[in-house]
């Protein structure tokens, strides 16, 4: 089971529109910064080929501007 962390930056006045888009994808819990116009994701999938489709999927936001990951992990 995959589980990856992500630091994930919006577009300029998209916060908000960002995390309810992850919020609402399969396997993503999203959760803003307190001090930062950031966002932190954890990815946790059944699988690494649902690991890198979602990782796309999520390159395609329009409310995305960076996406870095911090943590991952695949047994």
């Amino acid at each position: 089971m995959p589980i990856f962390s992500f630091l994930v930056y919006p577009e300029k006045n998209m916060k908000e529109t960002l995390i309810d888009e992850l919020s609402s994808m399969d396997y993503c819990e999203a959760t803003p910064s307190d001090n930062e116009d950031v966002v932190i994701l954890l990815m946790d999938t059944p699988d690494e080929e649902t690991g890198k489709n979602l990782i796309n999927e999520i390159k395609e936001l329009p409310s995305l501007q960076s996406l870095s990951l911090t943590f991952g992990h695949v047994d």
